[in-house]
């Protein structure tokens, strides 16, 4: 099964499953007068709509590129996560009006029978299984609205499994629905639901933004390059997330600068192909040449290595290359995002440089630290 079906198939799933909790949270809940029931059918609901978004979403990213959106539309999957979390807000801030309405006015005294208890444990139990169904199909398919959608029916279950215990109170204590018990965990349903959308909210926005790509999949893409006799290091890696399974990147490969153009050739092509196979990455692959096989350079590489670990704010340096005809050294600095001063370290280890070796001027390229 691709993934298109499979996220599609599994979010048909969960509108069922959460139709048939409001049709019978709606019902034991108006017989019961419960407003925390009501509550819950109501966020079941939005669970529904939030699954018929997420099919819409994934129908939509799946479009073929064009001329316009060359890189797919994957990142349509973000902001369908980016909606259902804005729902989700919305609904929890509703609960909790209601609640506080509730008590306000003193409208309602919930009363439980037998059949509203089973109704409720009922619910619990579809909640805790879409819960694991929806998570386990998420990381399956690397969909974040699927696992948000697990996340969120998680808490529903814990939050229902609250409203079943005070249902036992009420139904062994009469007098506990004098106090309104049902507004107070109304409201407590409904700070849950708003927690729950936030994180959700979070992730989405900084997946939109682009975060940082995972520091397990970029220590493995290294790994692999480095994997190669060739390769003397991997530098300056990239990765660009057009949407989940969808990764565009780049990387710099150090290499004895004695390597022929077909050597070369033949290199990138073949870590270009491991990428694509290993990880789905469409990989491209530059060049730093390396030529501190003389004694001279490699003097002044140990000399601004020294000079770079006495600075704390510089995470790596790499990309080291002396041109003897124009004697003009090149290197790349990688400086930690805090340091407030970017230019002054880097004219700092430029002008140390310069009096250890002042027939030779030193261009830097200042690199972003996009990963380790």
């Amino acid at each position: 099964m691709n993934r298109e079906k499979a996220i599609i198939r599994t979010s048909i799933v969960g509108i069922l499953g959460n139709a048939l909790l409001v049709a019978f949270k709606l019902l034991v809940g108006i017989l019961a007068a419960s407003i925390s029931i009501i509550s819950d059918a109501v966020n079941n609901l939005t669970d529904a709509l939030s699954s018929i978004i997420t099919i819409i979403g994934t129908k939509l990213s799946n479009k073929k590129p064009d001329k316009d959106h060359p890189y797919g539309h994957g990142r349509i999957e973000y902001i369908t996560s980016f909606i259902i979390s804005v729902i989700i807000v919305v609904v929890g801030g509703v609960a909790i009006y209601e609640a506080i309405v509730g008590l306000v006015n003193q409208t309602y005294e919930a009363s439980y029978s037998t059949f509203s208890l089973i109704v409720i444990a009922v619910g619990i139990a579809v909640k805790v299984f879409l819960s694991f169904f929806f998570k386990h199909r998420g990381k399956k398919y690397n969909s974040q609205a699927l696992r948000a959608s697990g996340v969120d029916a998680l808490g529903d279950a814990l939050l229902s499994f609250a409203t079943f215990v005070v249902a036992i109170i009420c139904v062994i204590w009469p007098g506990a629905t004098s106090i309104h018990l049902e507004n107070y965990l109304s409201i407590i349903i409904g700070l849950f639901i708003i927690k729950t959308g936030i994180d959700i909210l979070r992730d989405s926005v900084s997946s939109i933004i682009g975060h940082r790509a995972d520091q397990e999949l970029i220590n493995n893409i290294k790994t692999m390059v480095n994997t190669f006799p060739e390769v003397e290091g991997a530098y300056d890696l990239i990765l660009n997330d057009y949407g989940p399974n969808r990764t565009i990147g780049s990387v710099h490969i150090q290499v004895d600068d004695l390597m022929t153009a077909k050597d070369l050739h033949k290199l990138t092509r073949q870590i270009q192909e491991k990428a694509y196979v290993d990880y789905g990455i469409i990989l491209t692959v530059g060049i730093y040449a390396n030529n501190d096989s003389e004694e001279l350079f490699k003097l002044m590489k140990a000399d601004l290595l020294t000079i770079v670990r006495a600075n704390k704010e510089i995470i790596q340096m790499h990309g080291f290359y002396v041109d003897t005809e124009r004697k003009v050294v090149t290197f790349d600095l990688v400086i930690e995002h805090k340091c407030e001063d970017h230019p002054a370290v880097v004219a700092r280890v430029i002008s140390q440089m310069k009096e250890k070796h002042p027939d030779f001027t030193f261009n830097v390229v200042e690199d972003i630290d996009i990963s380790d």
